[in-house]
């Protein structure tokens, strides 16, 4: 085996595995700081903060299969000891400080903007120049400080860190550029020291030469509509959570938005139980049990999208015992009756906030749930405590990020692990309204 490295290879990463995907594998291990999609090798490079934290991830993997989407990928420790600058963008000059920064955004979920960046950068000196592109690494910027002094502060500072909670990842290098030429004042240049530029002009790129202008991580309304969703109010969200393109299996194309779900067990559902289950995968308007059919019922979504993911990642989902039938429905919407349950206003719904995040982590359902909303003094043994009527735990973490605790819970069983998020999301733990989801990740 290659000695030991904080960089670790990856390889078998086909197309539909992206960069969240491999930070969910690595995460759990430390801090990831660089990260290096190889799409034309179908392999990646991902550099953890220290050797421990690398050493520790593939002595893991070395007993668990890391799979993702299906897919096994197989890792081993790089050759190279550290990322430099023959995996970077050519205008980074890697080490060697300069007052300009050449900053890449991993895991970016949310847009950037130049005042956002702004907002980041300008509290560890005066910031000159912002100057933003989309590239083969994805969403990048220019930053040019007044004084080089400057640019290694922040550098130092904010290098790894993420702007918003769990996303958008910053990896920050210095750039081999003397001087950013900035022709127009915008969200996507900005020169401070000359507020008197123009706006861009409609059709002109602010920046030639610095790659495709403005791009901003597959959320322009072109990329969108490529994708195949225009009809999608979310479709920005959308088009965030997935990098512009869509999960294998998604169309992207459906306008039905009520689901029909059968072969469910009459004595131990309710409406509120099939909320927890189908909000993982979009917003809930309205759900009826058929009275008639007391093993059917009918789920309304909040768009044509959401229901088929429900539909598509739900389908042979087993439940109580009962293996799940989901298909749309023929009705395009639920009336509204004393046999239907309202959700439209309902402050559990998932979507309304961080709606390309929650995106982002919609999968079939396995045997690991992801704990969040928990009370910050909350133990394992609580935890425990709370799901253990469900069925077997197998293993349980409990961790803290970005100052919040979370945990993951892993059942011996897809079926368990369904039923614990089915019966005790939105329920109280400590006091607090606990969140509940499925994670991606195979193991603890």
């Amino acid at each position: 085996m290659t000695e030991p490295s904080k960089v670790i290879h990856v390889r078998n990463v086909g197309h539909e595995i992206s960069e969240n995907d491999l930070l969910q594998l690595f995460q759990p291990f430390g801090v990831i700081t660089k990260l290096v999609m190889l799409r034309a090798k179908n392999q990646a490079l991902i550099q953890m903060q220290d050797t421990p934290a690398a050493v520790s991830a593939l002595q893991f993997y070395a007993n668990v299969q890391p799979a993702v989407r299906g897919r096994n990928v197989y890792v081993q420790f790089s050759s190279h000891q550290e990322l430099t600058t023959m995996y970077q963008n050519t205008q980074g000059r890697g080490d060697e400080p300069n007052r300009i920064l050449l900053v890449t955004v991993h895991h970016m979920l949310y847009p950037i903007t130049v005042e956002v960046l702004h907002q980041v950068f300008f509290p560890h000196g005066f910031v000159e120049k912002i100057v933003t592109f989309s590239k083969s690494a994805g969403f990048q910027a220019l930053i040019q400080y007044q004084s080089r002094q400057s640019a290694v502060v922040a550098r130092t500072a904010l290098q790894g860190r993420n702007i918003y909670d769990g996303c958008c990842q910053l990896d920050i290098q210095f750039s081999n550029l003397d001087e950013l030429q900035v022709n127009y004042n915008n969200e996507r240049s900005r020169d401070f020291t000359n507020p008197n530029l123009p706006s861009e002009q409609k059709g002109r790129s602010p920046q030639p030469g610095y790659g495709d202008a403005g791009g901003m991580y597959g959320v322009q309304s072109t990329g969108v509509r490529a994708a195949g969703f225009p009809q999608m109010a979310n479709a920005a969200a959308i088009a965030a959570a997935f990098g512009g393109g869509l999960p294998p299996g998604i169309s992207g194309t459906n306008d039905r938005c009520t689901v029909l779900v059968s072969n469910l067990n009459p004595d131990r559902i309710d409406e509120d139980k099939l909320f927890n289950l189908f909000s993982i995968y979009g917003n809930i308007v309205r759900i009826k049990l058929l009275r008639n059919k007391p093993d059917h019922a009918l789920v309304q979504m909040g768009d044509g999208f959401q229901a088929e993911l429900a539909v598509h990642f739900l389908k042979g989902a087993i439940l109580f015992g009962k293996r799940l039938e989901v298909n749309f429905s023929k009705h395009s919407n639920i009336t509204q009756g004393a046999d239907t349950h309202e959700y439209m206003n309902s402050n559990l719904n998932r979507f309304n906030r961080n709606a390309a995040k929650n995106y982002r982590y919609c999968c079939s359902p396995t045997k690991m749930i992801h704990l969040s909303s928990l009370p910050q003094e909350v133990t394992e043994e609580e935890i425990v405590s709370h799901l253990e009527e469900i069925g077997t735990i197998a293993n349980t973490k409990l961790f803290e990020m970005n100052g919040k605790k979370q945990a993951l819970v892993m059942f011996e069983t897809e079926e368990q692990a369904t039923e614990a998020l089915v019966c005790k999301h939105a329920t109280s733990l400590g006091g607090s309204i606990i969140r509940i989801s499925f994670s991606q990740l195979q193991a603890i």
